[in-house]
């Protein structure tokens, strides 16, 4: 609120709202409140000790060209060979992880095909990469 003041000679005294300045202040020590114990917080993790003494996953890039053509670690197959390569690998333990790198131009029936048949023969783990990263 401000406040004027005569003092008796008909001059004003003006002074300086300071509720604002009070009110922002409140405002940044009570942040300061609140997220100070926050900050003091550790969280726990347990993290793996020592060496794995499984051995990685093999990886089997798979490719779909923007023709259709469909390959296994650079080899061109047709799909009753890529049929026989997911069904060896889907009975492989540890089963390898499945790379799949299509062509941005290649038609997505064919990607679909090809995902719902490693689906279909037991692979579990298949994921996209860039097509480039191969060389394809």
């Amino acid at each position: 609120m401000a406040m004027t003041f005569n003092n008796g000679h008909d001059e004003t005294i003006g002074e300086m709202n300071t509720t604002p300045l009070i009110d922002v202040m409140l405002v940044l020590l009570t942040l300061l409140i609140i997220t100070l114990p926050m900050q003091t917080n550790a969280v726990k993790l347990t993290l793996p000790h020592g060496n794995n003494s499984e051995p990685p996953p093999a990886v089997v890039n798979l490719g779909v060209e923007f023709d259709g053509t469909i390959t296994w670690d650079g080899a061109a197959v047709s799909r009753a060979q890529l049929d026989a390569h997911l069904a060896r690998a889907a009975r492989r333990t540890p089963q390898p992880e499945i790379h799949l790198s299509a062509d941005r131009l290649a038609k997505y029936d064919t990607v679909a095909k090809v995902l719902s048949d490693a689906q279909r023969l037991g692979m579990t783990k298949i994921g996209f990469t860039d097509a480039q990263k191969f060389g394809q």
